[in-house]
């Protein structure tokens, strides 16, 4: 019991955490990792997936028809890669408790 007093509620007591303990390292690489991801899979299927086998050629009639912008993906990718800088830098750093 005497570990309740040094717990915090968050999200109105869905959340509790015990004050000073540090952040996982797991999570501390999570963050970069599946940002990475997710900005690579962007660009790698910016026209779609006009290679496969079902509805490929569906894909490629689409693209054919809305004439996609590739520098708006590029644009939107790079973006995603500043947010992503921004999240792991700010999962790394040291977090000062107030």
């Amino acid at each position: 019991m005497s570990d309740e007093k040094h717990l915090k509620d968050y999200a109105g007591g869905w959340i509790q955490e015990r004050e000073g303990m540090p952040i996982p390292g797991f999570l501390k690489i999570a963050f970069p990792i599946i940002g990475l991801f997710a900005t690579a899979y962007l660009v790698v299927y910016m026209v779609g997936e006009v290679d496969h086998a079902d509805r490929g050629s569906l894909v490629k009639t689409f693209n054919a028809m809305t004439e996609t912008s590739p520098l708006l993906m590029y644009i939107v990718a790079a973006m995603s890669l500043v947010y992503v800088i921004a999240v792991a830098l700010f999962a790394i750093r040291k977090f000062k408790e107030d």
